[in-house]
């Protein structure tokens, strides 16, 4: 699959670029791509939540009434989980969500993320940039330059670059990212790929083509 580079006024450089086959172009997997993203979701999750237990209770630990001659059930403790104020029966604890997942399942997910994106159409490839100085507003006025100003765009980057992260950070439909840590929940949820040229070579080197 070959793309025309742009530069950064939206315009064509006159060069191209190939995108492998082997991983824009493969047969995607559906369920590769659903447990990726739920692994990614399930590492999200802090896994902080945490209620009291009969154990952990602050209360007298007095028999409340006598056994028998009442009329009602017996009842021993004041933080026994039938009382108001008492314990939680099985209350959450804290604990991790994540699971493990094998390599060669989550490549194929980003594989086939990638296969859906060029299948649609959604793949830029740009020419490597920077910007001097932080500034949200070239980031913008790139966006509307590429004519992608209204969608969701994640820009992928052969390398950190700490001024064009800067540019993004507050601006909720743009997400940047190194070839190397691209994952299949950013592919999925952005509308608009922006490739930058030398991240295409990274994102082979990473899939070891």
């Amino acid at each position: 699959m070959e793309l025309s580079v742009l530069n950064i006024e939206g315009k064509e450089t006159g060069r191209k670029v190939t995108l492998s086959d082997q991983i824009f172009g493969i047969e995607p997997s559906d369920h590769a791509i659903y447990l990726d993203v739920k692994q990614y979701m399930a590492n999200q999750r802090q896994g902080t939540s945490k209620s009291k237990e009969r154990g952990e209770i602050a209360g007298s630990t007095r028999k409340i009434k006598r056994q028998k001659g009442t009329g009602t059930a017996r009842a021993g403790s004041i933080k026994s989980p039938v009382f108001r104020g008492g314990g939680t029966i099985f209350g959450p604890r804290p604990r991790t969500y994540g699971f493990k997942l094998n390599k060669k399942v989550k490549q194929l997910a980003r594989k086939s993320a990638l296969t859906y994106k060029a299948s649609e159409k959604s793949i830029l490839v740009l020419e490597d940039f920077n910007f001097e100085a932080p500034k949200t507003k070239e980031m913008v006025a790139l966006k509307s330059n590429l004519q992608i100003a209204e969608k969701k765009a994640l820009f992928v980057l052969p390398a950190e670059n700490n001024n064009i992260y800067l540019s993004s950070r507050n601006l909720q439909d743009v997400s940047v990212v190194t070839a190397s840590e691209l994952n299949t929940y950013q592919i999925l949820n952005a509308k608009t790929i922006v490739l930058c040229e030398g991240s295409v070579a990274k994102i082979e080197e990473a899939f070891k083509l």
